[in-house]
C-alpha cells in the first residue's frame, strides 16, 4: 500500500500581516486542497480565520510547530493566478500587507466569521443523576435554546474557566461542540410555480383544459393555467418554471393556485435567482461617427500596434464614448473582456444606459453601492468565463480586483480623477496605474481618457511611454462654451451682491429660466455653513475628537464634523463670552439651495452631494429627474463636474473657485483647472454654445485665464516648470509617511527620530516631520515625513531601504505605540 504524503500550505489571511502562513493538512483533506481555494485555519488562541492558499507543498517548517486546517471551503479555486500576481504587485509596489490586500480584493462575504457552539448530542439518553449541577444547568439551558456559545454558558454557570465542564459533557456524550461558520453568502431564492411531470405534454394539457371548462368552478383554474401559459411556462415541449409573483401579478389568483398545487397540477419549487438586474437586449446601432471621431478611432487603433497604452486627450463633448463603443465591440468580436473603470459611481448610470442600448446583457456593473452578494454574483460568473453575459464590465476602482480570464481592454474614463486612488484603508492604491499593471498578465490594450489628463499622464504620453491621441473638436461642431468671470470684489463694493451669488450671475440665470433651460451650480463644500463665529471674541465651535470647525447642516439642525462625523446641537450665544452676535461665514450646497427658493421663487432646485445620495439608488433618481427636466437647477459638489451629459443646460455656475486655487497642495492649481475646466463642460452640450460663470476675487488668476482660454496645454507647460524647479511629480517619485499617536509630545519624539533615521540614508529626499493642515483627527495626532526618489532611481530599491529603516525604528520600544501609514503616490 502506497504511503499518504504529509502536506502543508501557505495561507494569506485577511490580516495586516506582510507573510502567508503554514499551516499542515490532514490527511483526509489531501485530495481537497489546491491554490486559489480558501480554507479555515486556527489563528491566535482561540479564533479561526478564512484564508487562501497560495502554495501546496511538503517542506516542514523548522522554527515552529504548524497547526492543521480545519477545513477546505471550495471545490475550485475562487481566485486566479493572475489575481495573486496583482495582490502581490500591489503589496510591493504600495508597501501594503499582503493581508489587506486579500481584504480590499476579495467582497467581504467570502470572508467568515465564526464561533464556538454547544449543542445537545442527537443520541443522548441523558440520565440527570450522572450529571453534576453545573453540567445540568448547561443542559436545562440547552434544552430550552437550542444552542450556546461558551460565553452564554460561562455568564449561566458565573465561571470563568467552563472548558472541564464542557470536556466532561462531552466525554459522557450529552453534549457536542460545533464550529459553525457562517456562510455570509446565501444565495437569493424565490418560489416558482411549474408543472408536474404528468402534466408536462400538450395532451395531457388539453384534456385538463377540457376537463375544467366543463365544470363552472373550475373557471379561476383554467385561468390560472392559461396565464401560466401566456408566460411560456410550457413551449414546445419544454417546460418553464414561472415566478409566482409574476403569475400573480398577471391575475391568476392566489387560491386558484394554492387548489392547482393540491390537485398535482402546479408544484412549486424554490429556485436561486439573481440579484443583478437583468440588461435589455441590444437594439441601437452605433452612432455614426464625425469625420474627426473617424481619424481619431483610426489613431488609436494604430497607436495600440506600437503601445500598450494609450492618452485620448478629447475635449469635453467630443464624443469620446462613442470611439469606446467601437473599440469595445473590437473586443468582443474577439470573445475578448473589457473594464470599463470610471472614478464615481454617479457615472455609471447614464453610461450604463448608453452602453445597453448597444451592448444589452453583455454589461456587468461592479462597486461598492451594490450590496455584497450582488458582487459575488458578477463574482462567480467571471470565474466560471461565461460569456453569455458580463463580457464588459463597468466599474469604480474596486473592480480592478475581479477574476477576468481573457481581458482584451482597459478603458480608463476620466483618468485625471483622484477617485481612482484608495485613501483608507490600506492598501493605498491608485486603479489607473493598477489597471495598466493589469493588463500585461494578459497582453492587454490600455485606453486612458480625459479632457483634462493628470500632468504625469500627459507627461508619460509626451516622453513617449505611452501613445497620444488629441481630439480637439466638439461632436456636431458644438462650440466650446462661453466663459466669464464674476468679480466678487467689485460686486461687494457696488452692493450687487445678493448673499452669495453675484447679479451677473443672477441676471443669467433667470435668462436661462425663462428660456426654459437647465442650470448646474458647482460648490466643492456641502452642508450649510462651514464656520460658525462669535462677532465679538472670534469663538467658532470646534469637533471635539479633531482640529477642525464644525459645519452647520440646516436639514438636520446639527453642527457636524466631516472628518469623524461628530455632532452637536448648535448654540444659541457663545460659551465662552456669552454674546448672541454668532455669524455664519462661507457656504455650502446646502445654503446655496436654500437661498435660491429665496432669490428665484418657484425655481425647481435639488442638491447631488454626499448627504443626498447615501442611498443605493439616489444617484439614478436625481440624475433621471434632472434629465427628464423635473429640475430645474442641480446644485452639486465634485459629483456634477464628472462626465455627465444633459441636453438642456445652457449655463454652468462656479461659485466659490478661490477655495480650490487656495488649497495647501502642490496640486491644487492643477485640480483647480480640471474641475473648473470639467464642470464647464457640461454646458451646451448639443445644439447651443453654453454659458460658464466663475465667481472669484481673483479674476485675472492665471489658471482661470487658462480655464476661460480652453488652454490645457497652456496649463501643462507652466506647472511642469514648477515641478521641475522644485522636485515634484512626474520628476519626482513621492512617499507619504504618516505617524499617528494619542499624544503629541510622544507624537514629535518619535516622528523627529524616524525623520533622523531617513535623512542619514536619504539625505535631503527627506522633508519634515510637520503636522498636516488638520493635525488631530479623532484624537490621534499626525506628523507627515515626506520622501522624494529621483524617476531614474530603482523604486524596488529605495522602498526596500525604507522598509529596512522603519523595521529598525520599530525596534526602539518607545515608538512603538506610534502607527505609521505609508502611501505611495499621494494625490
Amino acid at each position: 500500500m502506497q504511503e499518504r504524503k504529509t502536506y502543508f500550505v501557505d495561507v494569506i489571511l485577511p490580516v495586516p500581516i506582510h507573510n502567508s502562513f503554514t499551516y499542515r493538512v490532514p490527511l483526509e483533506l489531501n485530495d481537497y486542497v489546491k491554490n486559489g481555494v480558501r480554507v479555515v485555519v486556527p489563528f491566535g488562541k482561540s479564533k479561526l480565520q478564512t484564508g487562501i492558499i497560495i502554495k501546496v507543498h511538503e517542506e516542514v517548517p523548522t522554527k515552529y510547530q504548524s497547526k492543521y486546517v480545519e477545513s477546505v471551503l471550495d471545490d475550485e479555486p475562487i481566485i486566479t493566478g493572475k489575481q495573486l500576481k496583482l495582490w502581490y504587485w500591489i503589496s510591493e509596489y504600495y508597501m501594503a500587507p499582503i493581508g489587506d490586500v486579500m481584504n480590499a480584493a476579495l467582497p467581504s462575504n467570502f470572508k467568515l466569521g465564526s464561533e464556538t457552539k454547544i449543542q445537545l448530542h442527537p443520541e443522548s439518553e441523558v440520565n440527570s443523576e450522572h450529571l453534576t449541577d453545573r453540567e445540568y444547568q448547561v443542559f436545562e439551558a440547552l434544552e430550552i435554546q437550542g444552542e450556546l456559545d461558551l460565553k452564554e454558558i460561562s455568564d449561566i454557570l458565573q465561571i470563568k474557566t467552563i472548558q472541564p465542564v464542557i470536556k466532561s459533557m462531552i466525554d459522557k456524550r450529552v453534549v457536542i461542540t460545533k464550529e459553525e461558520l457562517k456562510f455570509k453568502y446565501a444565495p437569493k431564492t424565490q418560489i416558482f410555480i411549474e408543472l408536474t411531470k404528468e402534466f408536462q405534454s400538450d395532451q395531457a394539457l388539453e384534456v385538463l383544459l377540457n376537463e375544467f371548462s366543463d365544470k363552472k368552478r373550475k373557471e379561476k383554474q383554467v385561468d390560472a393555467v392559461l396565464k401560466f401559459l401566456k408566460l411560456d411556462g410550457f413551449k414546445k415541449g419544454v417546460s418553464k418554471p414561472i415566478l409566482r409573483t409574476e403569475l400573480e401579478q398577471e391575475g391568476a389568483s392566489v387560491s386558484s393556485l394554492n387548489t392547482l398545487e393540491k390537485e398535482g397540477v402546479f408544484e412549486s419549487k424554490r429556485l436561486e435567482i439573481s440579484r443583478i438586474q437583468e440588461g435589455n437586449e441590444a437594439d441601437s446601432k452605433f452612432k455614426e461617427l464625425s469625420e474627426s471621431q473617424g481619424r481619431v478611432l483610426d489613431e488609436v487603433r494604430n497607436s495600440f500596434i506600437e503601445k500598450e497604452v494609450t492618452l485620448l486627450h478629447g475635449v469635453t463633448g467630443s464624443g469620446k464614448t462613442e470611439i469606446y463603443v467601437e473599440l469595445i465591440q473590437e473586443q468582443l468580436n474577439l470573445g475578448k473582456q473589457v473594464l470599463f473603470l470610471l472614478p464615481e459611481i454617479a457615472l455609471t448610470t447614464q453610461l450604463i444606459d448608453r452602453l445597453s442600448r448597444y451592448f444589452g446583457e453583455k454589461i456587468g456593473v461592479y462597486h461598492s453601492r451594490f450590496n455584497q452578494n450582488e458582487r459575488i454574483e458578477i463574482w462567480n460568473a467571471l470565474l466560471k468565463g461565461d460569456t453569455s453575459k458580463f463580457q464588459i464590465v463597468i466599474g469604480a476602482r474596486s473592480s480592478v480586483f475581479l477574476p477576468f480570464r481573457n481581458l482584451g481592454l482597459i478603458i480608463v474614463d476620466e483618468e485625471h480623477e483622484s477617485s481612482f486612488k484608495q485613501y483608507d484603508p490600506s492598501p493605498r492604491y491608485n486603479a489607473r496605474d493598477t489597471a495598466i499593471v493589469l493588463r500585461s498578465f494578459f497582453d492587454a490594450k490600455v485606453l486612458l481618457g480625459s479632457a483634462t489628463p493628470a500632468i504625469e499622464s500627459y507627461y508619460n504620453a509626451l516622453e513617449g511611454k505611452y501613445s497620444l491621441v488629441e481630439l480637439h473638436e466638439r461632436f456636431g461642431n458644438v462650440r466650446m462654451p462661453e466663459i466669464f468671470t464674476a468679480n466678487i470684489k467689485k460686486e461687494k463694493q457696488q452692493k450687487t451682491m445678493q448673499s452669495d451669488f453675484s447679479g451677473f450671475l443672477v441676471e443669467h440665470m433667470k435668462e436661462a429660466l425663462e428660456n426654459k433651460e437647465q442650470i448646474i451650480l458647482f460648490q466643492n463644500r456641502r452642508g450649510y455653513n462651514p464656520v460658525w463665529a462669535c462677532e465679538v471674541c472670534g469663538w467658532n465651535p470646534q469637533c471635539k475628537n479633531c482640529d477642525v470647525s464644525l459645519t452647520y447642516h440646516k436639514n438636520t439642525n446639527i453642527l457636524k464634523c466631516h472628518y469623524c462625523s461628530y455632532f452637536t446641537p448648535p448654540v444659541g450665544s457663545c460659551p465662552k463670552c456669552g454674546s448672541n452676535r454668532l455669524k455664519m461665514i462661507g457656504f455650502g450646497t446646502e445654503k446655496i439651495e436654500d437661498e435660491l427658493s429665496i432669490i428665484l421663487p418657484g425655481v425647481r432646485v435639488q442638491r447631488l452631494d454626499l448627504d443626498t445620495t447615501r442611498q443605493k439608488n439616489s444617484y439614478e433618481s436625481i440624475l433621471s429627474d434632472f434629465d427628464n427636466r423635473k429640475i430645474d437647477i442641480l446644485v452639486g459638489t465634485q459629483m456634477v463636474t464628472k462626465g455627465l451629459d444633459f441636453d438642456n443646460v445652457s449655463l454652468v455656475g462656479i461659485l466659490d473657485a478661490d477655495m480650490m486655487l487656495r488649497r495647501p497642495d502642490f496640486r491644487s492649481f492643477e485640480r483647480s483647472y480640471q474641475l473648473m475646466s470639467q464642470v464647464a463642460g457640461r454646458a451646451g452640450r448639443k445644439l447651443k454654445r453654453g454659458k460658464v460663470i466663475i465667481q472669484t476675487y481673483d479674476p485675472d488668476h492665471w489658471i482661470i485665464r487658462h480655464v476661460i482660454d480652453h488652454d490645457y496645454i497652456g496649463m501643462y507647460k507652466n506647472e511642469i516648470i514648477e515641478r521641475k524647479n522644485y522636485f515634484y511629480p512626474p520628476y519626482y517619485k513621492m512617499i507619504n509617511l504618516t505617524l499617528k499617536h494619542r499624544n503629541a509630545n510622544e507624537l514629535e519624539v518619535i516622528a523627529d527620530d524616524l525623520a533622523k533615521r531617513l535623512k542619514a540614508f536619504f539625505g535631503d529626499r527627506v522633508l519634515g516631520p510637520e503636522f498636516p493642515v488638520v493635525k488631530r483627527i479623532q484624537n490621534s495626532y499626525l506628523k507627515v515625513v515626506r520622501l522624494k526618489i529621483e524617476r531614474e532611481a530603482s523604486p524596488k530599491k529605495a522602498k526596500a531601504k525604507l522598509n529596512e529603516i522603519i523595521e529598525k525604528f520599530y525596534t526602539q520600544p518607545t515608538n512603538k505605540s506610534a502607527r505609521l501609514i505609508i502611501d505611495v503616490d499621494p494625490l
